[in-house]
């Protein structure tokens, strides 16, 4: 019996040997092997997890600045449009059709310690005065200089235009004030009756502005021998703003002088 089971156990030896089902056995059911393949899969799992979650993060914030960089184009493209309606429909009001309206944007300051004097993105070749408006407020002049359009903002001393005060449209013209928050209109002959919260408007007879467009409003009155002169708060905060509408009067044409010559008669005496 002994001698049976030696012999069944060296038979099984033997083919074990012949057929290689130990090394079968060892590459198949080695707890070892089986842990190394289970971690590689989650470990390569995982890294293709943290890859993804952060490559959308990357998508989500480039999104959001993008997102962002359109909020606020779309923001100022509602504003400027609402203005310019504002404005055309103070020009329909005149009835002034022909005038033209442009969009523009501040480049630079003309100077860094003057900050009502900026460079704006404007054709400006010939030597019209043309104006400035903000939210739908008058905002100061353009002039050409050196072929490029520099903007003299409410506040600098060289920003004169025409307004009219009050009911009775009192004539005056706008200046600098010494606050530097406010204007002063000169010039305003002494029998108007103008009051403190009268509104300002310009009058148009400069041709920089067509009459109506609103400058502000009173707060100070002085009165001298033969004239007064009123404080004007105004409505356009010109320091704050970065784009502006460029106002210009197509019906203003230059038109050459003529000189009429005297017709002398040859008749002899």
């Amino acid at each position: 019996m002994n001698k049976f089971l030696f012999f069944l156990l060296f038979i099984a030896v033997s083919l074990g040997y012949i057929f290689e089902i130990d090394q079968l056995i060892a590459r198949n059911f080695n707890p070892l092997t089986t842990l190394k393949k289970v971690y590689v899969n989650n470990a390569a799992k995982l890294q293709n997890n943290i890859e993804r979650y952060f490559n959308q993060a990357a998508t989500i914030a480039k999104l959001q600045t993008e997102n962002a960089t359109l909020k606020n184009y779309k923001e100022l493209y509602l504003a400027s449009n609402n203005e310019l309606h504002s404005v055309l429909e103070a020009i329909d009001a005149n009835k002034k059709t022909e005038d033209d309206i442009k969009f523009t944007k501040v480049l630079s300051y003309v100077k860094f310690d003057d900050f009502t004097k900026v460079w704006i993105d404007y054709k400006k070749e010939d030597d019209s005065i043309l104006g400035v408006i903000s939210n739908g407020f008058a905002a100061g002049i353009v002039v050409n200089q050196d072929g490029k359009a520099k903007a003299l903002l409410n506040g600098n001393d060289k920003c004169n235009y025409s307004i009219f005060v009050g009911e009775e449209k009192a004539p005056g013209i706008i200046h600098k004030s010494k606050n530097r928050h406010n204007l002063v209109a000169k010039y305003i002959p002494i029998w108007y009756n103008i009051k403190i919260g009268d509104e300002v408007i310009t009058s148009g007879m400069d041709n920089i502005f067509f009459e109506g467009l609103k400058v502000g409003k009173v707060v100070k009155i002085k009165k001298m021998q033969d004239m007064q002169k009123v404080e004007i708060e105004p409505y356009a905060k010109v320091l704050r703003q970065k784009y502006f509408f460029v106002y210009k009067n197509k019906e203003l044409k230059e038109e050459p002088i003529k000189e009429e010559k005297s017709e002398t008669s040859n008749k002899k005496p």
